[in-house]
């Protein structure tokens, strides 16, 4: 067999059908965001980035970028080893106490990537309970999907934040049987939001554990920045809350946070944990300060939501149809992955505005999208611009339709 054929072949196949990914080479600016520079073949170019992650631009922080020089100069750029060898320095311990203290929970435990969380806890949990159950909402993540499938548990599906049809598959199992409903609380691609409360009326009817992934809330909800289940007074009623540090903190690294007991639990027995060189404690200090400053802190909050609000306003005045959600994500509707790609590199090429489309296998065929991020730093300028942007594209799509 030729592999090189066959890969080739593969990556061909993505290229005809527009789902071929195209990485953006970016250097961002210091102090400046959301501006950075585009490195492309003929040259560089300034832009604006539009999608990302970093929702409330807690990675270009002073405090934490502070913390993150201090705690290179005290303690050097690695962890040394695993957490287990070598590899648990005292940043690691301080911020698992601060997500504890987040989430109001007896202990939290620190991984790699908000991937890595959710794969090896989902995994652990639901392979190491006799004959479990995981009941699994149809849109969660990639991460949680392969975290069950490496349990090797059974596995129910229900439909999306549909409470009603979680009710009706936990009906059907045993009363003894160990269960755990795995869900999210902002959906990252649509921007909906879970009915926490409802669900987990059903889960305790049932004598099921919950296992709530709040990636896309931690920070950007609640009074101290603990998420959809803490704006909605319901963190306490959860078994797990997972999270991320890569998003509204800033920085980079998973978590998860519960008992004492399930988290010692995890850390004994998910290999993905036990086996995996731990974060720099420099990555640990930045997460403790960001996380610090947004317990006290509405500012970036209060000033992100504004930013969506006005932008998806203008949007509505320029006709461009976005998804309409009660989240800060604003996913602009294209429906065809060339297409989708095609007003992304304008944007990128011809306006100095870098929006990433959203093609399959994120989002389902059909619903391509360009999936804006508004943060609390893009100024209201930047809003107009990006709207008169994506005016003058939508207007010749129109007009190239219409004939």
């Amino acid at each position: 067999m030729n592999y090189d054929t066959f890969f080739r072949k593969q990556i061909d196949g993505l290229r005809r059908e527009g789902n071929y990914r195209v990485f953006a080479e970016l250097e961002r600016h210091a102090g400046q965001f959301p501006k950075a520079t585009h490195y492309k073949e003929r040259g560089e170019a300034p832009v604006t980035v539009w999608c990302s992650n970093d929702y409330l631009g807690m990675g270009q922080h002073p405090a934490v970028i502070g913390a993150m020089h201090e705690a290179l100069d005290r303690c050097g750029a690695g962890a040394g080893g695993t957490r287990n060898i070598a590899g648990t320095n005292h940043y690691h311990v301080m911020l698992e106490r601060e997500l504890a203290d987040l989430h109001h929970t007896d202990a939290a435990l620190l991984f790699n990537s908000g991937y890595m969380s959710n794969w090896a806890t989902l995994s652990t949990l639901a392979g190491r309970l006799p004959g479990c159950v995981v009941l699994s909402d149809e849109s969660n993540h990639a991460s949680m999907i392969e975290g069950v499938r490496h349990s090797r548990a059974n596995k129910r599906i229900w439909r999306h934040n549909d409470p009603e049809d979680l009710r009706r598959q936990l009906a059907q199992l045993d009363p003894d049987q160990p269960k755990l409903v795995a869900f999210e609380s902002v959906y990252s691609m649509d921007g909906d939001i879970a009915p926490i409360a409802e669900i987990c009326d059903v889960a305790e009817e049932f004598g099921a554990m919950t296992y709530l992934d709040e990636v896309h809330a931690v920070g950007l909800y609640g009074p101290r920045g603990g998420g959809i289940s803490e704006r909605d007074g319901v963190a306490h009623r959860l078994t797990v809350i997972e999270g991320t540090l890569a998003k509204a903190f800033g920085v980079v690294g998973g978590y998860i946070a519960g008992s004492a007991a399930l988290c010692d639990f995890v850390r004994s027995f998910a290999s993905g944990f036990i086996f995996t060189t731990a974060v720099p404690p420099a990555v640990a200090a930045g997460a403790v300060a960001s996380i610090r400053h947004l317990k006290t802190s509405q500012a970036e909050r209060i000033r992100q939501q504004s930013q969506v609000a006005k932008l998806r306003r203008r949007l509505d005045a320029i006709g461009v149809p976005h998804y309409a959600n009660p989240s800060h994500i604003v996913p602009v509707m294209v429906g065809d992955p060339v297409l989708c790609k095609q007003i992304s590199d304008r944007l990128l090429d011809e306006f100095g505005v870098y929006v990433q489309p959203i093609n399959y296998p994120t989002v389902p065929r059909g619903t391509e999208r360009l999936r804006i991020t508004p943060s609390p730093l893009h100024t209201d300028a930047d809003i107009e611009y990006l709207a008169d942007s994506l005016a003058t594209i939508w207007s010749e799509l129109s007009l190239r339709r219409a004939a």
